[in-house]
């Protein structure tokens, strides 16, 4: 059982760290000098699309999930990207949550 959840988080993280690296470089492809981001993971146009709906239904529920879920998510989001941006991507995701936290309720 153990196995199955460590190779489900390690797709997880390579499917995140895509998803990632594709919005940083504004889902645009960039020179294959500065792809290092492609060398960690690829995603298909229907993964990239699941990601984003799963994305959407977490923000819609975010302030009904506990608090300690909200962190543990915030920090595991906050480090998928590149390493050298992690304060940078924390800040654009507290903003992000800030600014749609009332979507939901609309």
């Amino acid at each position: 059982m153990a196995d199955i959840e460590t190779k489900s988080r390690n797709a997880g993280k390579q499917l995140a760290g895509a998803l990632a690296c594709w919005e940083i470089e504004g889902g645009a492809s960039l020179p294959d000098s500065q792809r290092n981001c492609d060398e960690r993971a690829s995603l298909t146009g229907d993964e990239e699309h699941i990601l984003q709906c799963l994305g959407a239904a977490v923000i819609v529920q975010w302030n009904d999930l506990p608090t300690p879920i909200q962190r543990q998510l915030f920090d595991h989001a906050g480090s998928v990207g590149e390493p050298r941006h992690t304060i940078q991507l924390k800040e654009q995701i507290a903003r992000f949550l800030h600014n749609h936290k009332d979507d939901a309720r609309d």
